[in-house]
C-alpha cells in the first residue's frame, strides 16, 4: 500500500506517515489540527513562564517542598500527552504511531541504549564548548572574570545574576533524601517519555509538515519551543537547550524511532539532578 502524502477531501481518512519512521516522504500529512497545535504552543510558553516564579531566585531551597514541585510537573506531563492523544484522535491516529519504528527484541532495546549512552557523552562535549564560548564573550562583554576565585580591592565580586539564578533553580529541584531521590528518577522517567512524545514525535511531525516535508523545519522549530519550555533555568540555558532539542531531533531521526531520544533524556535529567544534589550535600554548589 502506498502511503498518501497529501491531504484527501471529503469523508475519506488521510493516512499518517511519520517522518520519523519514513524520512523519504516528500509531504507528511499534519497529524493534527492547526488550532490544536496552536493551542499546545500557547500551553508550554504558559507552563515556562510561570516557571519562572515557581522558582524564585531568592527562596531559600531548604523551604522548597521538593515532593509537591514533582508532583505538580508530573501532572502537567501527563496533561500535555493527553492533548496530544486527543489531537491526534481528531485525525483518526493512535498515540503509539509517533514512536516510530522499534522492535522490541533485547538486540535492539540494548543498541538503542549503546547509542543514547554515545549520544549524551557527545552531545554534552559539544553543549560544553558552547557554553565555554558563551560566558567567555559574555564576560568579555560585560568585564567579568569567567572564574571568581578573590576579591579585589576587599570588594568581593558579584556573578553574573543569570547565571547564579540558573544555578538556583537546578539546586531547588535537586532531591535532597531518600524519598526525594526516588520521586526524581521516576518524575525523570516520565519527563523522558512525555518530553520526546510531545517535542519530537508530535511537534516535530507537525512542523515537518508545516514545512511541506522539510525535515530541518522540523528539527528547528521543535527545538525552539523545546528550548523556549525551560524558562525558569534563564537565556543562556534556554539557548544550549535548543541546541539540545535540535540533537535529540536529529537523534529520532536517525533512529527512526524516539526509544534512543527517551533513554538520553531520562539518564541526562536523573544524573544532572544527582549530581547537583551531591555537589549541594557538599557544600559546592
Amino acid at each position: 500500500m502506498e502511503p498518501q502524502n497529501e491531504l484527501n477531501t471529503g469523508t475519506e481518512q488521510q493516512s499518517f506517515v511519520s517522518p520519523i519512521a519514513e524520512p523519504s516522504v516528500l509531504r507528511p500529512a499534519l497529524i493534527a489540527p492547526v488550532w490544536h497545535t496552536v493551542v499546545l504552543i500557547l500551553a508550554i510558553f504558559a507552563i515556562s513562564f510561570i516557571g519562572v516564579y515557581r522558582h524564585p531566585a531568592g527562596q531559600n531551597p531548604a523551604a522548597v517542598n521538593r515532593l509537591r514541585t514533582y508532583a505538580v510537573t508530573a501532572v502537567l506531563e501527563f496533561v500535555l500527552i493527553g492533548w496530544v492523544a486527543f489531537g491526534l484522535r481528531l485525525r483518526g491516529i493512535s498515540l503509539g504511531s509517533l514512536w516510530g519504528r522499534a522492535s522490541n527484541s533485547f538486540r535492539s532495546i540494548a543498541l538503542d541504549a549503546g547509542i543514547a549512552i554515545l549520544f549524551w557523552m557527545l552531545s554534552l562535549m559539544m553543549l560544553g564548548t558552547i557554553a565555554i564560548f558563551w560566558l567567555s564573550i559574555d564576560n568579555l562583554i560585560h568585564h567579568r572574570p569567567i572564574v571568581v576565585t578573590s576579591s579585589r580591592n576587599g570588594k568581593s565580586i558579584a556573578p553574573d545574576p543569570s547565571q547564579e539564578k540558573a544555578a538556583r533553580a537546578v539546586v531547588q529541584l535537586a532531591p535532597t533524601n531518600g524519598k526525594e531521590i526516588a520521586g526524581w528518577l521516576l518524575l525523570c522517567i516520565l519527563v523522558g517519555v512525555a518530553e520526546e512524545l510531545v517535542f519530537r514525535g508530535y511537534l516535530q511531525q507537525q512542523f515537518t509538515a508545516w514545512s511541506r516535508g522539510a525535515a530541518a523545519g522540523g528539527v528547528v522549530f521543535s527545538a525552539i519551543m523545546f528550548g523556549s519550555a525551560h524558562g525558569y533555568e534563564g537565556v543562556r540555558a534556554m539557548f544550549l537547550l535548543v541546541v539540545f532539542g535540535a540533537l535529540f531531533s536529529l537523534l529520532a531521526l536517525f533512529r527512526r524511532n524516539l526509544r534512543a531520544g527517551i533513554f538520553a533524556h531520562s539518564w541526562h535529567d536523573a544524573f544532572a539532578g544527582l549530581t547537583v544534589a551531591f555537589l549541594h550535600a557538599r557544600h559546592i554548589l
